[in-house]
């Protein structure tokens, strides 16, 4: 093939590659179901080989089309950060960006010197709130929530889906004789967060008695599960993305490989009165971009 395909086409795959659903990647870009197969159709003509394949009624990427989405998301980085960059050159004034802490800590703060490098004239502060999905604070420009995105009129973008699954510490795991099956958390610390609802829903899908998730330690702030369970004081619940580094580098590991698709998700909130600031406008394509990075690495 000689001539590039369309880059809606791209962002149709890159967007099903991400989402693994039609209809979702049709909500992210603002067109109808039947577009975003059209275009998914185009590209596989185009590219002379299958990028899908059906399983029962579901839609799936085929090894080929998995290694091509993440060329493709590589490159939508590339161009997005070349923008960002360029961007900068006359963006100034103050942005105040509200997020939950676990997300500060683990993700947001390991990268954020990459936008103080790209917009080195715009002063920047990092908020924490109490709720997760606390919009409330009137000196904010950017929310980035943890809840349902249910804000009514103001401007709501999904960042990221999120899948829980125990966490752990390799010297708490080691102290049990057996983890073959999930069973073995009926005589383990549980770690909360607030409440008992995620260890609640991991019990019902794992087949083991809900009422026996609410028992363990209960803490207000996501940093004190996670240090709590590298400190190897119990088993988290733990949110797969802002855990990848400790897991990656083996901090916390998997007991079983069960993952459940929280009813929650990360969504960027932007007031209206606040959208016109440049700033905001930057982070926000900022922000993307270093997801897209972190998704296809």
């Amino acid at each position: 093939m000689t001539r590039i395909p369309s880059t809606q086409a791209l962002r149709a795959l890159e967007s099903f590659a991400r989402h693994g659903t039609v209809w979702q990647a049709a909500d992210e870009l603002n067109l109808t179901r039947s577009a975003v197969s059209h275009q998914l159709r185009l590209l596989e003509r185009d590219l002379g080989f299958r990028l899908m394949s059906r399983v029962g009624t579901r839609a799936e990427l085929t090894p080929q089309g998995i290694a091509y989405a993440a060329d493709i998301r590589r490159a939508l980085a590339m161009i997005s950060g070349s923008a960002t960059r360029n961007a900068a050159r006359g963006v100034t004034g103050s942005l105040a960006v509200s997020c939950p802490p676990g997300f500060a800590s683990s993700w947001l703060c390991a990268k954020i010197g990459g936008f103080v490098s790209d917009f080195p004239d715009v002063s920047l502060s990092v908020h924490t709130p109490r709720r997760l999905d606390d919009v409330s604070n009137p000196d904010v420009d950017i929310f980035i929530t943890f809840g349902q995105g249910n804000q009514p009129g103001m401007q709501v973008e999904l960042l990221k889906e999120v899948d829980f699954t125990p966490l752990c510490s390799p010297a708490l795991l080691n102290r049990f004789d057996s983890m073959a099956d999930t069973g073995a958390l009926l005589g383990a610390t549980l770690l909360h967060l607030g409440d008992y609802e995620d260890w609640e829903h991991w019990f019902r899908l794992a087949g083991l008695p809900v009422g026996a998730a609410q028992s363990g330690i209960r803490f207000s702030d996501m940093n004190l599960v996670y240090s709590a369970a590298l400190g190897s004081q119990g088993i988290a619940m733990g949110d797969e993305f802002i855990c990848q580094d400790a897991m990656q580098a083996g901090r916390l590991v998997r007991p079983f490989d069960l993952s459940l698709r929280s009813v929650r998700s990360y969504f960027m909130i932007v007031p209206p009165e606040k959208a016109g600031n440049p700033a905001v406008a930057a982070f926000r394509d900022w922000l993307m971009a270093e997801l897209i990075e972190d998704e296809a690495l």
